[in-house]
């Protein structure tokens, strides 16, 4: 069977190139399950939690007797009251015991069938019923239910919560799971905020037993890499796997389906098209640049829940809007509610104490995403004319988009006061500069150099990429090591060229465009 990148449902080894689980199996097996844990897996969308549930079903089943459940199986009628969500949840239990193949299952299905015959049963005589099975196994007993906040609108699945959360402060006296793995997007105690919004109830969990969940199910370089070996074994692409993955990982930070997506992009769509002719030159750098480019035109699931999500939670949407335009420094506090929201849908993290966005491509899409909802602004609007005049023979004229923005700026902003400019002037530039690269190229914010003072803005533009720091003007001496910080970057690109662009609120400032040659290298400063 010919193999497939996958990013719809969960990933199977015979039909997927996949990572290997191997490490993540383990050690979630010797942490966690092993020592009796009941805990949550929280995953943003599409971060391979279901197929990491698979995947260890099958790596538990010679220690343990593994009843794996999907509350997808269940529908809105099944949560009606407790009687009818305890039969529900009998009658999914019947069926996986039944494909399970355990040599004691007659023995174990004889009182879950009894149970589900009776209909005036209720959530404590399903807990009388499952402790019955875990006194029969041969094996210890391992609960998992998937897509477990698909069921956290309702009173009765909190009240199921409480109930397994009782039978863990019991089990020394009463038989009841070995372990329990609860696998969704939201964590328990956020199921409470979705069900009760009022502030007072928002963090009030009936399931604090739950352990911490500390495994990383990002991709690392080296298991992209060796996904990428079992694709390059097949058709023998002459890529170096290696370099390849890195620079995925570089867009994605090994989020599971934005690496998955930028293969199978590269794979099924740019390999054969104008410029890619031959797999070799698909999987290249260029390549993946391609790739990343497609997938934000086209947008995603992923992308399509992320605007979602911040249409629905404002303060989110404000505080990633801050990170990206502002570059502000936001301590990172779990306890913040906005902070934890974004962590727990995977667009935000921590990075050296701050919050960060998640990956480069979800910058790329948030920063497309602010710049559409102002495309009717007046510096939007502005660069769209001035576009002409910018691109010639296919090559984009940085030096002439800085003189010509410096001539905008000063005309619009002469009157603004500091707080606007400082607020608001690197917001305006990135407004100006879209409509002049949109279609045609990208630009990204790099993460490791930006803060409230500086912003360096990556352009790649047909092939040729472009340095501009953008910066707060805050002395001779700021601007001197902005210069060096520059000639830096510059060098660890390989450009001999680079782009600075000061927003200087001095009032004997003499604004305009000059050339500075330093350490073999030039840089374009514009001033406003």
């Amino acid at each position: 069977m010919k193999r497939r990148f996958n990013t719809t449902g969960a990933c199977s080894a015979q039909r997927h190139y996949m990572v290997k689980l191997d490490r993540r199996l383990k050690k979630i097996k010797e942490d966690y399950v092993d020592d009796g844990s009941y805990f949550v897996i929280n995953r943003g969308r599409q971060y391979g939690k279901t197929t990491t549930l698979n995947a260890l079903e099958e790596y538990l089943k010679d220690d343990y007797l593994v009843l794996s459940l999907d509350f997808q199986q269940f529908g809105t009628e099944d949560f009606a009251d407790a009687s009818t969500f305890a039969r529900a949840f009998a009658e999914v239990l019947i069926e996986a015991l039944e494909i399970s193949g355990v040599e004691d299952k007659d023995a174990l299905l004889s009182p879950l069938r009894e149970f589900a015959e009776k209909k005036d049963n209720g959530l404590k005589d399903l807990f009388v019923c499952l402790s019955s099975i875990c006194i029969s196994s041969l094996n210890p007993v391992v609960l998992m239910i998937d897509e477990v906040d698909s069921a956290s609108n309702n009173q009765v699945f909190v009240d199921f919560l409480a109930q397994l959360r009782a039978s863990y402060l019991r089990r020394d006296k009463i038989p009841a799971f070995h372990s329990v793995i609860l696998v969704g997007v939201y964590s328990i105690k956020n199921l409470k905020l979705k069900l009760r919004p009022e502030s007072e109830h928002q963090y009030n969990s009936p399931w604090n037993i739950a352990a911490d969940f500390d495994v990383d199910m990002s991709f690392s370089p080296t298991q992209i890499s060796e996904m990428l070996e079992e694709y390059e074994w097949d058709y023998h692409t002459g890529m170096d796997t290696g370099v390849l993955a890195e620079e995925i990982y570089a867009y994605t930070s090994g989020y599971p389906v934005l690496v998955s997506l930028i293969c199978k992009r590269i794979d099924e769509k740019i390999a054969g098209s104008d410029g890619y002719e031959t797999l070799g030159k698909a999987w290249t750098k260029k390549g993946v640049e391609k790739a990343v480019s497609l997938i934000l035109k086209e947008g995603s699931l992923l992308f399509e829940s992320m605007v979602k999500q911040l249409d629905t939670y404002t303060d989110l949407h404000d505080v990633i809007e801050d990170i990206i335009y502002r570059g502000k420094k936001i301590t990172y506090s779990p306890e913040h509610r906005s902070i934890n929201l974004g962590v727990m849908f995977g667009f935000l993290k921590e990075e050296n104490g701050h919050v960060a966005i998640a990956n480069r491509m979800f910058e790329m899409c948030l920063l497309n995403l602010f710049m559409a909802e102002e495309a009717g602004s007046d510096a939007y609007s502005q660069g769209g004319s001035d576009r002409i005049a910018f691109v010639q023979n296919n090559r984009l004229d940085m030096t002439l988009v800085l003189k010509k923005f410096v001539d905008y700026f000063t005309e619009i902003c002469s009157e603004k006061d500091t707080r606007f400019i400082e607020k608001y002037g690197r917001k305006i530039f990135l407004l100006y500069l879209k409509p002049i690269i949109n279609g045609t190229g990208n630009y990204y914010l790099e993460s490791q150099t930006r803060d409230e003072r500086r912003t360096d803005v990556i352009v790649d533009y047909l092939g040729e990429q472009f340095i501009v720091e953008l910066k707060i003007w805050h002395g001779n001496e700021y601007n001197e090591r902005g210069e060096r910080q520059l000639l830096d970057y510059l060098e660890f690109y390989h450009k001999d060229k680079g782009y600075m662009l000061s927003f200087n609120f001095n009032q004997n400032k003499k604004t305009g465009v000059r050339e500075i040659k330093a350490g073999g290298r030039t840089i374009v400063e514009a001033v406003v």
